[in-house]
């Protein structure tokens, strides 16, 4: 098996132990596959090196039925980290809060999008009426606006496009904050940053692991959290984005 080292001299405690049990956690689903972690320590991680190809609506078609499976695999709670994990989690290079609720909206605003709103209101990414736009979205949400009984899911949680690799195989996924969450959070995250073939895995997912009505126009509430972290840390642009989703949140509110 050729492979891939991955390093990071500074990297916080349990930085790559994190990722290799976010990995093996997704992978115990039996749904969509991830990387194989050869070798883990301090600072450095060893991974399968993947060969890519191109996308193809076989290959997005198969991967869309595979992450129902890994969402229906479940989780403790709502911010449970990966069984058996204690320490920290990440989202990037950013920490990533894990105390566990029993219901998504309590978690989601407190855990996934005011941290992030916070640090991009201190890097002026955002701008004080954008502030207060997202607080009242995340009031919303937080007070069970969007609550359902759909149970937690086992998500990736960074599911954007540069995580999801095409390979002869299949798709292979790398880089996870994974948790327990909403799984539409990983279909809007896909969304967000242009997955190929997105309508063949949607298809696929809705075939396996039927959503419920309303899905569509709820991605800006679950693109939130990837709008917020992004604003954190990658610009003015995503500041605007933010505050655009939040408005389109209180619509549906």
């Amino acid at each position: 098996m050729q492979t891939i080292v991955k390093r990071r001299d500074d990297a916080p405690e349990g930085f790559f132990e994190a990722e290799a049990a976010g990995l093996g956690w997704l992978a115990a689903a039996g749904g969509a596959r991830t990387v194989s972690v050869v070798a883990v320590s301090p600072g450095r991680i060893e991974l399968e090196r993947v060969e890519q190809s191109a996308p193809n609506h076989t290959a997005a078609g198969a991967f869309g039925a595979a992450l129902a499976r890994t969402h229906a695999a479940g989780a403790a709670a709502f911010g449970a980290p990966p069984d058996g994990w204690t320490g920290p989690l990440f989202i990037g290079r950013r920490r990533l809060p894990a105390a566990e609720e029993p219901t998504w909206g309590a978690f989601y605003a407190r855990d996934r999008v005011l941290p992030y709103l916070e640090i991009a209101e201190e890097a002026g990414n955002t701008t004080a009426a954008e502030g207060r736009l997202v607080r009242r979205a995340a009031e919303a949400i937080a007070a069970g606006a969007f609550d359902d009984d759909d149970p937690p899911a086992r998500v990736h949680g960074d599911l954007w496009n540069g995580n999801v690799l095409w390979s002869a195989d299949g798709v292979v996924l790398i880089d996870p904050a994974a948790h327990g969450g909403h799984r539409e959070t990983d279909l809007a995250m896909l969304a967000l940053f242009g997955c190929p073939f997105l309508g063949d895995v949607l298809a696929a997912y809705d075939r396996a692991s039927p959503l419920r009505p309303g899905w569509r126009e709820r991605v800006p509430l679950h693109q939130l959290h990837p709008l917020a972290v992004h604003a954190a840390g990658h610009g003015r642009g995503y500041g605007v984005a933010l505050a655009e989703a939040a408005e389109a949140v209180l619509g549906l509110a």
